[in-house]
């Protein structure tokens, strides 16, 4: 079954001549599968193209060897007459940016995609070559606004505990066994998480990332205190640094910062690191639970809640920095946005109650908004 993914608009309305359009996402999201359900409906549109497409892997060493070689004659004979060139796995040919600028510069009229299961900046190959010859788009696991498209509300909220507890890979909402999703996003967790890590970095153990990962999902919605993960580790407060890094480039974390512009209490130095999907944090704690026996009903939602909402402003480009804002003295709202010049506060709760606003926060923003999102609203927010 495929799930219509949004991005596919996003890939078309940037494909342009001279251009290369990016496609990041951690891996399993449906890279490969976006590029070849944009490339059916590219040959249906456009139908004099079907012969002028070159689609390669960047596995492939025969590929490498053309796509390294900094030589515009080569690169030349790779493309050939092809007005469309489409890169799977870009990020294991080494710097790619560079050649691709000279692919753009040097051949009229070709388009190209370039995708990558990790950010191109863990290579440190694409970024700054291509200044102002590119488009990013971001691939992440499902988003409830491509669910939406298959399901009737009544479904969604239905499936909710599933998408808590199980997250939203293409693979775990197309199994639906929760046996099966457990094994999927065990070996997922095992097999797959590190593996543009430990090869792009030369890191050659894994278990610290893993016990570093483990001992943030038990703290999200927290502040994280780098000394104190580094000495759990056994690890420099640098290393850990490093390491939390690498795992925001491959899309397995995120992190919010303080938010703060006029208090002198607000914090706004430390940072709380949230997971892309709700599976792989159950999956590295080992718990795939009920909600009614779970703790940490709480940490998910909200976990699950801001990224949906990440999800739907990357999607619809609504450009937007997120935030969570607390002050020393324990008042503090769990996600703040900044959009439009404007700013917006959004408490989390798994449960309807009525929360009042911060008072130190309405004295302090006092034009911004603020509302509670909770089971009965939350799909109004994040679709």
């Amino acid at each position: 079954m495929y799930i219509p993914q949004i991005q596919i608009k996003n890939v078309k309305q940037f494909l342009s001549p001279g251009k290369v359009v990016v496609i990041y996402g951690a891996r399993r999201t449906g890279k490969t599968t976006l590029l070849h359900k944009f490339l059916e409906e590219f040959k249906d549109n456009y139908p004099h193209m079907r012969d002028k497409i070159l689609f390669v892997n960047g596995d492939d060493i025969i590929v490498r060897d053309y796509l390294e070689s900094q030589s515009v004659q080569k690169l030349k004979e790779f493309v050939g007459g092809n007005n469309l060139l489409i890169i799977d796995e870009a990020q294991y040919i080494h710097q790619i940016g560079l050649n691709l600028k000279l692919i753009v510069d040097n051949i009229p009229d070709i388009q190209i995609i370039a995708t990558g299961s990790s950010s191109f900046e863990l290579a440190q190959d694409i970024g700054e070559p291509l200044t102002g010859r590119k488009y990013v788009v971001k691939l992440f696991p499902l988003a409830q606004m491509e669910l939406s498209k298959i399901e009737k509300s009544h479904e969604t909220i239905a499936k909710l505990e599933n998408r808590l507890i199980y997250g939203s890979y293409p693979e775990v909402i197309t199994l639906g066994n929760k046996l099966k999703q457990e094994e999927y996003l065990n070996e997922l967790v095992n097999a797959y998480l590190f593996k543009d890590i430990l090869a792009l970095e030369g890191i050659r153990h894994s278990d610290k990332l893993l016990r570093l990962l483990q001992l943030l999902a038990f703290q999200i919605g927290q502040e994280v205190s780098l000394n104190e993960l580094g000495g759990q580790l056994e690890m420099s407060k640098n290393t850990v640094e490093r390491y939390l890094d690498l795992l925001e480039k491959v899309f397995v974390i995120y992190h919010l910062n303080g938010f703060s512009r006029n208090l002198r209490k607000e914090i706004s130095k430390t940072k709380r690191y949230f997971f892309f999907d709700n599976g792989i944090r159950n999956s590295l704690i080992r718990n795939f639970n009920p909600l009614k026996i779970r703790d940490d009903q709480g940490q998910i939602w909200e976990n699950y809640i801001i990224t949906e909402r990440i999800k739907r402003q990357e999607y619809k480009h609504e450009f937007t920095n997120f935030y969570f804002w607390r002050t020393y003295n324990q008042q503090e709202i769990d996600l703040v946005e900044e959009r439009g010049g404007k700013i917006y506060g959004y408490e989390i709760k798994w449960q309807k109650k009525q929360i009042k606003v911060p008072t130190e926060w309405q004295k302090a923003y006092s034009e911004a908004s603020f509302n509670v999102i909770n089971q009965e609203n939350y799909l109004d927010f994040i679709l």
